[in-house]
């Protein structure tokens, strides 16, 4: 019903192609200018169209293999995930919490906005993607991070004292289907009313970190209306919180960037 029988057709024809290939550049060690004259030589490569730190591939290769992946230059990452972390427009000194930050993605995309000053605080209920978090960040040389389970002392301390929260709520996964095909078998209604529930807890608790006058950053990889522009409707009607600027949205597209949402909202 939120889409129409033809644009649904048009979209499950998507998610049954191979998604694109595509590379952050990590502007604390290098410029996509570089990275793409080295890359010329011997790939097909092209500059993302939306994201100013992202490069496309048109066959993948074994990126972990690369030297300039174990140096810290480049991290695998689609163009939409690109941008939804750089929602989050943090700048030097401020005090940021990435509440599930998972392996450090999102971090990693918009830490080099802080310079190395000020903290980021990156929770998630999983102790082993931390410890990935962890090694990603070293690689990429970003040392202001520190890694948070639910139950470390530290959290209670960190009460309204953010100025920017990033929720990467967990979802359906409706725009990355075509990363993660065996998903479109686990789907069902009760699936998204129990994810609406789970991301509206989480939600509430990631609040509680955002000082008067800070910011939280809501995103999903999902293309459901329940899940995103439901849910902003319900956060703004609930809390005292007012948008910032339009909402991201973005559907998966042939040889283009997968479905995703984000809104930033200010805590009034």
């Amino acid at each position: 019903n939120q889409y129409g029988e033809e644009k649904a057709m048009r979209l499950c024809q998507i998610c049954n192609t191979p998604a694109p290939t595509t590379v952050r550049i990590n502007p604390l060690k290098t410029t996509r200018e570089e990275l793409l004259a080295q890359w010329e030589k011997e790939y097909e490569v092209t500059p993302c169209d939306h994201s100013t730190y992202g490069i496309q591939f048109k066959k993948r290769i074994p990126f972990f293999t690369l030297d300039a992946f174990k140096n810290g230059l480049f991290e695998v990452q689609d163009e939409g995930s690109q941008l939804i972390a750089l929602k989050v427009k943090s700048s030097p000194g401020d005090q940021v919490m990435d509440y599930c930050a998972g392996s450090g993605g999102k971090t990693l995309a918009f830490a080099h906005q802080m310079e190395g000053r000020g903290q980021i605080y990156l929770h998630d209920i999983r102790p082993l993607a931390l410890q990935q978090a962890r090694k990603r960040l070293c690689r990429a040389g970003i040392q202001n991070g520190q890694f948070l389970t639910p139950e470390h002392p530290l959290l209670e301390k960190l009460k309204k004292k953010m100025d920017w929260v990033l929720v990467d709520a967990p979802c359906s996964g409706t725009g990355t289907l075509r990363r993660n095909p065996d998903m479109k078998w686990k789907f069902d209604d009760d699936l998204v009313k129990k994810l609406v529930g789970e991301q509206r807890v989480i939600f509430e608790r990631a609040l509680s970190f955002v000082k008067p006058g800070g910011k939280i950053t809501f995103a999903t990889c999902s293309i459901l209306r329940e899940e995103n522009e439901e849910q902003l409707a319900h956060f703004l009607k609930v809390y005292d919180l007012k948008m910032v600027g339009d909402p991201f949205v973005s559907l998966p597209s042939f040889g283009g960037m997968d479905g995703f949402f984000a809104v930033t909202l200010e805590h009034v």
